[in-house]
């Protein structure tokens, strides 16, 4: 399998250009349509305006939605209409309570999602369900991508965040396609489980998997020398200069993680390089 329908997915003209732009490199460098989203959100909530509230405070939301969506869909057109690759690029408004709805339809027949990083200054509310309903509704991959963050077609050191999950085998499985291009991938065991079939070969099997790929594999077990798994992680792909990282998704609940964070909120929060993801 490869990256051949790809989807980039834009409620924000300031934080478009990171995604665009990663979208159309893979798709240059893959051969691949890239298909691009303009949603204009409606942040406004059914039901929580104050008694009375005049119906034309609703319909100028609703004017401001269309015009954010006229905005991004302009700026992406001319983005690609340059670009040499196949594309196209749709437009519409959404209220951010049916949100999910619109994005899964789209990202449910996609082979990658690319989005922005949901979390940090100037960021809407509409990024973390955006990017939640692509997962978890839509039941694809995510790549995301950090502000900072230059095109990448093909990155040559990639590491797994690995913990036997179901989550981080689904992720792996769908990075495969990046994993076999790559010079090397690190297998990344925290702490690994003292008692089990693998405590004497932590991410042995995994390995074997890969290799059996023509995947360049090699293990690195680490201690949890940091308050969060994310910032062991992320502490890693520093000293080894990784150019992405895979991880499951939303171990636990997503409802726990807003509440209580875990490693996929924290990642999404502090990470400088791409993320894949998958649930």
């Amino acid at each position: 399998m490869d990256y051949k329908s790809l989807l980039c997915i834009l409620t924000d003209s300031e934080l478009s250009n990171v995604p665009l732009q990663q979208g159309i490199s893979l798709a240059a460098s893959r051969d691949a349509h890239l298909d691009v989203l303009a949603l204009g959100v409606d942040r406004s909530q059914t039901g929580y305006f104050y008694a009375g509230a005049d119906a034309l405070l609703m319909q100028e939301m609703l004017k401001r939605a269309h015009e954010e969506a006229d905005a991004i869909h302009s700026k992406a057109e001319a983005a690609l209409r340059n670009a040499g690759i196949q594309w196209g690029c749709d437009k519409g408004v959404a209220q951010i309570a049916d949100l999910g709805r619109h994005v899964a339809a789209r990202a449910r027949f996609s082979d990658l999602v690319i989005l922005p990083k949901p979390y940090g200054k100037d960021r809407g509310t509409e990024l973390e369900p955006t990017l939640e309903a692509a997962i978890f509704e839509g039941q694809a991959p995510v790549l995301m991508v950090p502000d900072t963050s230059t095109p990448m077609t093909s990155p040559k050191k990639i590491s797994i965040g690995w913990n036997e999950s179901a989550e981080a085998l689904v992720a792996t499985r769908a990075a495969l396609p990046f994993l076999k291009a790559a010079d090397v991938v690190h297998v990344v065991v925290i702490d690994p489980p003292t008692h089990g079939p693998n405590r004497s070969d932590p991410g042995g099997l995994l390995s074997q998997f890969l290799s059996r790929h023509g995947v360049k594999v090699e293990v690195d077990v680490l201690s949890k020398t940091q308050p969060r798994v994310s910032d062991v992680l992320l502490r890693h792909a520093a000293d080894a200069d990784i150019d992405m990282l895979v991880m499951g998704a939303y171990g636990h609940s997503r409802f726990r993680e807003a509440i209580l964070g875990g490693a996929t909120r924290n990642m999404l929060e502090h990470a400088t390089i791409p993320v894949f993801l998958a649930h």
